[in-house]
């Protein structure tokens, strides 16, 4: 479960959603809706989360190659590319959903 967890690239994520919430609370118009933000983070943060994994999907070969980044997940053979890939797609559409459903279509397209 760890080696998922990693994929998703936690540390990055904490800095796309401190950004997301600044942009919420600048663009919004009047009074905030708690629901609204809370489903903008979660989209935003399970897009995100996707995307990080499928960075990590492509990048794997490369990521071999370099003392940095072998341990990772994918280089290291701790998870088949296959499940990564999935999981990578689960995420991203799980996330387009919930922005398309609670929040607003263009939001969920521009997360694609």
């Amino acid at each position: 479960m760890s080696d998922y967890w990693a994929l998703t690239k936690p540390e990055v994520n904490v800095l796309v959603l401190a950004s997301t919430l600044a942009g919420f609370y600048l663009g919004s118009r009047g009074p905030l809706s708690g629901l609204r933000l809370a489903h903008t983070l979660l989209g935003t943060l399970l897009v995100a989360s996707g995307t990080a994994t499928l960075n990590q999907f492509i990048e794997r070969e490369y990521d071999a190659r370099m003392r940095r980044t072998a341990n990772r997940p994918l280089p290291a053979g701790r998870l088949a590319p296959s499940w990564a890939l999935g999981f990578a797609v689960l995420l991203s559409a799980a996330g387009a959903l919930d922005l398309a459903l609670a929040v607003n279509a263009l939001s969920s397209l521009l997360a694609l």
